[in-house]
């Protein structure tokens, strides 16, 4: 039997059925990775002997009786977070050496529900991109057309989900980094509330490993069903013990509705600052559908809702202020003091962000205070937002060194490339929770996805829906490509 698109959730009813072992689940998933990584390139860092050692390990403890929400299950962590023992580097060759000495809190977390991980997802540059290519590891492909990104920076990690690498996968989102990347490969995804998931150890190569609380990125789940989202969550959820001590219990509510009839959504398929391709707008109007098909409460507009451009420029100057904070300003002074006041463009934004005072940082955390309060008045009368993650799928590979140059074909139209990143700003920048579901291909046949967004620290909410939704309109799919070979190669015999 094929065990390399099972979910995680299957694969521990069939190691406590005694139908199959760790050890074999983590031998098929090796294989497979030694035959078909080779073309798309997920796996940068694998650790197969330490896997085989740990999957030997979760056999013997399940024979003593042991039962761990995760025990035997193989796994992928992006190359981000510390692994001791091997290379944290973020793609960064000046540090491609650099081995930490200890795990990533995440890490512990995952080896303490007897996680076995097979080994390290490929990233961009200083996560810093919407594609995952660099020096070191080179470039991943789309597993469903290897002529276009995974996405970033965990686009390694849903490469490797999508390709049947492990049953979950770890990663991170600023900027959508874990959204943006399930969407382009068809794969789940769930950017936690801010502050809700510990990050230490999700740090740049030589930096200390602190419980530093960050201003916009956290740490999130990775699966190819709703429910290996919330299995995965709830192991990665709580704050870290070294601030809070290991007692501190962080205890989510459970999702408002448990009924697809009783949800009341808010449907956004425009923005004003860059227009939806029609192959993501089909996709939202597929989730719309089946909300209604299904009894939920639907809507298109409301004056709840808060102002989306001005959350774009408030977002797009907290991220560019954090990203270069340690950069030199006299490169962009000039340009930034010849903006005129009145020039709103993100353009301008961006480089208002690029330097930023602590008084104008302070200014703009206030405008965020208020759109969080804008989103607890929103979701008093609803419970989640269904919009794009970005305006297309997954785009062909562009590495021009300069990202300022590239441009995103939206239908046929030129568009700056980091403008894509504003419908991944609408959660990120408030802290919202925000759920990536696929929802089915484009008429190129490249996955499409939307986000859920939902209530701060009601994140069991966005997760029921998105379950909802799979039951009506179907997850994931295997590439037909991957799925082909898979059958071929790993003994599946159909």
């Amino acid at each position: 039997m094929k065990w390399s698109f099972q979910s995680a959730e299957e694969l521990a009813a069939a190691l406590r059925a005694g139908e199959v072992t760790s050890v074999e689940l983590t031998d098929e998933a090796i294989a497979c990775i030694e035959r078909d990584d080779k073309a798309v390139n997920a796996i940068c860092v694998p650790d197969f002997d330490r896997a085989r050692a740990a999957a030997r390990g979760a056999d013997r403890a399940r024979a003593r009786g042991e039962d761990r929400p995760l025990l035997g299950i193989p796994v992928t962590v992006k190359e981000s977070y510390d692994v001791a023992g091997l290379p944290t580097t973020w793609g960064m060759p000046l540090h491609r050496d650099y081995m930490p000495a200890e795990d990533a809190v995440q890490v512990s977390r995952l080896k303490a529900a007897g996680a076995v991980v097979l080994g390290k997802t490929n990233v961009p540059l200083g996560l810093q991109d919407v594609q995952s290519f660099n020096e070191i590891y080179g470039v991943t492909n789309n597993p469903w057309d290897h002529g276009r990104t995974s996405g970033g920076s965990s686009g390694g990690s849903a490469a490797a989900l999508a390709s049947g690498f492990g049953a979950l996968s770890i990663g991170s989102d600023i900027a959508g980094s874990l959204r943006t990347p399930a969407h382009f490969c068809g794969v789940y995804a769930h950017k936690p509330t801010l502050g809700l998931a510990a990050n230490r150890g999700m740090v740049p190569p030589a930096t200390p490993a602190l419980p530093a609380e960050l201003d916009l990125a956290v740490v999130g789940p990775m699966a190819r069903t709703a429910r290996d989202l919330a299995l995965l969550l709830d192991v990665m959820a709580g704050p870290d013990p070294l601030t809070f001590g290991v007692a501190y219990d962080l205890t989510l509510p459970p999702a408002r509705h448990e009924r697809l009839c009783d949800f009341r959504v808010l449907v956004l398929d425009e923005h004003p600052f860059i227009p939806t391709g029609s192959a993501v707008r089909a996709g939202v109007n597929r989730v719309a559908d089946a909300l209604v098909d299904g009894g939920a409460r639907v809507e298109r507009h409301s004056p709840l809702l808060p102002d989306l451009a001005e959350a774009a420029l408030t977002y797009t100057q907290l991220l560019v202020s954090g990203s270069v904070a340690r950069f030199p300003v006299e490169a962009y002074e000039r340009r930034a003091a010849g903006l005129g006041a009145d020039d709103r463009s993100l353009e301008a934004a961006r480089l208002r962000g690029m330097v930023f005072s602590h008084r104008d940082w302070i200014e703009a955390n206030s405008r965020r205070e208020l759109h969080r309060h804008g989103w607890r008045q929103f979701f008093a009368e609803f419970d989640a937002v269904v919009c794009p993650i970005t305006p297309t799928p997954a785009f062909p590979h562009d590495h021009d060194p300069d990202p300022m140059r590239r441009r995103l074909d939206i239908d046929g139209v030129e568009y700056p490339y980091f403008d894509q990143l504003v419908w991944a700003g609408l959660a990120t920048m408030p802290g919202l929770p925000a759920t990536a579901i696929p929802t089915g291909l484009s008429p190129e046949g490249l996955p499409v996805g939307v986000q859920l967004i939902g209530p701060m620290f009601e994140d069991r909410t966005p997760l029921r829906l998105a379950e909802l939704l799979e039951r009506r309109i179907g997850g994931f799919q295997a590439p037909t490509r991957a799925e082909r070979y898979t059958r071929v190669k790993c003994g599946d015999g159909r």
